[in-house]
């Protein structure tokens, strides 16, 4: 495994992450034994860096990620976090000193730490990044020791642009895949001159770039990849990166010629993420042990080609683009 800056915080993450929603909720049935050790199995393959959420499972994963912790002892990996989505509705006004400071009060509590490492504002409406004042008050925590440092998961290339005006923002999270090429143009160079570290989800599109998917797979009643296919739960780009379903599996036996050898599709997907290297981290979910070591394998992998990357590019380019470009 290799390690990546991350940004200016001044700590190394591991450039394979682990993403915890999966864990949480809204991927289908999840057993906590199988979480538990997928966690356990991401860490003893040199993983660093754990992303989760506040809402995942309402904590579950906060909680799960404590109990792995607690059972292996000694220093613990990066943990981020984030906070936002437990408002009613989105609103500026809801992210007040009280609400803030609730919401890290309960994942401090759920992660079992005196500090966390990083809380991020999760997709927060747009007209948050136009009042400083709702980062003055991150700052205020940082200040009393509840968090070390803080940043912003965002939905589109110009919320992230907005973001980095704002000293205090030391990472951005950002969905970034062969699916969603888009912060690759502008946002990655401006965030390597800003020294701002790059979180890339949805590296697997919601599993499409997985290449397991066929036009008749059935999803459960409890997986976001049926519940909000159309958007109807929270931003349609987070399900399959925004790409029509029947769209990006015909994209995808485009791409399956390109992988060679016994690399897998996922792998491959992942590794040309890590070709960028504004990219601090990526990181995928994994619902077993086994899934987790193979997203932590992608890292091995050797750079792959001028040539694949421009085939990959040409695809996207064609196929994708006019579906997503735009709107994120």
């Amino acid at each position: 495994m290799h390690s990546r800056k991350f940004g200016r915080t001044g700590r190394d993450v591991s450039e394979i992450g682990f993403g915890a929603w999966a864990i949480g909720a809204a991927w289908g049935e999840v057993n906590d034994g199988d979480a538990v050790a997928a966690l356990h199995a991401a860490l003893d393959a040199g993983v660093t860096f754990i992303d989760t959420a506040d809402v995942y499972g309402d904590g579950h994963s906060e909680k799960l990620i404590a109990k792995v912790m607690k059972e292996r002892g000694g220093e613990r990996p990066f943990i981020a976090t984030k906070a936002g989505r437990r408002l009613p509705a989105q609103t500026v006004e809801g992210y007040s000193q009280e609400n803030l400071t609730g919401w890290i009060d309960r994942s401090l509590k759920y992660l079992e730490t005196d500090t966390l490492d990083l809380v991020q504002l999760h997709c927060p409406p747009t007209d948050l990044y136009y009042h400083p004042e709702i980062f003055e008050r991150l700052d205020r925590l940082v200040e009393q020791g509840k968090i070390r440092n803080y940043g912003v998961s965002v939905e589109r290339v110009e919320e992230a642009l907005k973001a980095m005006q704002y000293p205090g923002v030391v990472s951005v999270q950002i969905i970034f895949n062969a699916f969603r090429q888009r912060p690759a143009e502008l946002f990655f160079d401006l965030a390597k001159k800003n020294d701002v570290a790059i979180i890339a989800r949805v590296p697997l599109a919601s599993g499409l770039l997985s290449g397991k998917f066929k036009a008749d797979t059935k999803f459960e009643t409890t997986d976001h990849r049926l519940f909000n296919r159309n958007g109807e739960a929270f931003d349609v780009g987070e399900t399959f990166s925004g790409v029509p379903y029947e769209v990006g599996l015909a994209a995808v036996e485009l791409i399956r010629p390109l992988v060679s050898g016994d690399t897998t599709m996922a792998k491959f997907a992942l590794r040309w993420i890590l070709m960028f290297d504004a990219v601090s981290v990526v990181i995928p979910g994994a619902r077993n042990p086994a899934q987790a070591r193979s997203n932590a394998e992608a890292a091995a992998l050797p750079p792959l080609s001028d040539e694949l990357m421009g085939k990959v590019k040409a695809i996207y380019d064609q196929d994708i683009k006019p579906y997503v470009h735009q709107r994120w």
